[in-house]
């Protein structure tokens, strides 16, 4: 059976957004975290449709006014009113995958990061947008826990992941390495998965996404986080980290074109101290661009060179993402690509 899990840079319908509540954890930053989730739709609609998970009506009619208000084409954007807990779309939407030369969406089982946070609703929001003819392709529920953040791939069979996220007994207690293994060839198609031991950021929900710390640009190149300052407590895990992938190798055996992403100064919450977690890992792909997170810092052109030079032909936009990490994400935690053929026809996108 030919199965293939698509990469975040096959073309896509649409980007997944879940608009977030005063009554949210996001309560306090409520001001700042929609005013950066205007300026990703903003940036977003230039090159292709968002699809936004709101709370209720009166949500719905407050955004449809906004965006019309910042001059967004009413053809690249659509609003679907569904109960939800948070704004995670990476960990809570869906995985597409091509089954026989089918797209299918899976629906993975999402527990807040390992029954961490509140999430019985948005583990049910895939289920409630397919109710609601959201979707073009079958939706598939699966009995694994897995969100989108701790996968990454090339597209051509091989999955690059961490053990401290798969292999945590908060997620799926009972499956080894073998297991777990087995389990993602047969719903994902992937012949290969890349383990990373080392590498983590403090502030972190997720028990070391993938997607903070090492991401696929191309099949042969991976963009990775490095940390340059001996004295930061991040510093021996990363560099144990970028060892790990120099010692990694292609299908073919030829090693992996590496890029390193620099370390932005540490940021603290203003309200209790505690570090949070940047990243310039936390990248989003979409048809023509890359959306780079950056965090007012010094580092920040030096990443959105590094990235600009990893995706030749797309643009580079940055997303000031201060108010996101103070939620221990960043602006690929709040997206999911839904690839071509995701979407009903009906919802006139495009």
């Amino acid at each position: 059976m030919t199965l293939r899990l698509f990469p975040e840079w096959h073309p896509q319908d649409a980007i997944q957004l879940t608009w977030p509540t005063p009554t949210s954890d996001w309560a306090p930053l409520l001001e700042h975290i929609e005013a950066t989730l205007e300026a990703m739709v903003v940036a977003i609609t230039r090159y292709q449709p968002v699809l936004v998970v709101v709370h209720d009506e009166p949500q719905r009619e407050r955004l449809a006014a906004r965006f019309t208000a910042l001059g967004i084409d009413a053809r690249r954007w659509h609003l679907v009113v569904a109960p939800s807990d948070d704004t995670w779309a990476r960990d809570h939407g869906p995985i597409a995958i091509e089954r026989e030369g089918r797209l299918t969406l899976l629906d993975y089982v999402f527990t807040g990061w390992g029954g961490k946070f509140a999430a019985e609703r948005d583990d049910a929001l895939t289920r409630a947008l397919a109710s609601r003819q959201i979707f073009a392709a079958p939706v598939e529920s699966q009995a694994l826990i897995l969100e989108g953040g701790a996968i990454d791939t090339d597209g051509e069979g091989t999955l690059l992941t961490t053990s401290a996220c798969l292999l945590n007994p908060n997620r799926n207690p009972g499956l080894d390495r073998d297991a777990i293994e087995t389990c993602l060839g047969e719903q994902l198609g992937v012949s290969r998965v890349l383990w990373l031991e080392n590498g983590h950021l403090e502030g972190d929900d997720t028990d070391s996404h993938i997607d903070t710390l090492a991401r696929f640009c191309d099949p042969a190149t991976i963009a990775y986080v490095r940390c340059d300052d001996p004295q930061d407590p991040h510093y021996e895990a990363l560099a144990a980290m970028e060892n790990e992938l120099k010692a990694l190798r292609r299908e073919d055996g030829s090693p992996y074109r590496l890029l390193a992403l620099p370390w932005p100064k540490p940021c603290f919450d203003p309200d209790d101290g505690h570090r949070l977690p940047a990243t310039y890992a936390n990248f989003l792909i979409i048809n023509g661009a890359v959306l780079v997170p950056t965090y007012g810092d010094a580092a920040d052109f030096q990443a959105l060179k590094v990235i600009n030079g990893a995706f030749p032909g797309r643009d580079v936009i940055p997303i000031d993402c201060r108010a996101v990490i103070r939620q221990h994400g960043s602006l690929h935690c709040l997206t999911m690509q839904l690839p071509r053929g995701s979407l009903n026809p009906a919802l006139s996108l495009g």
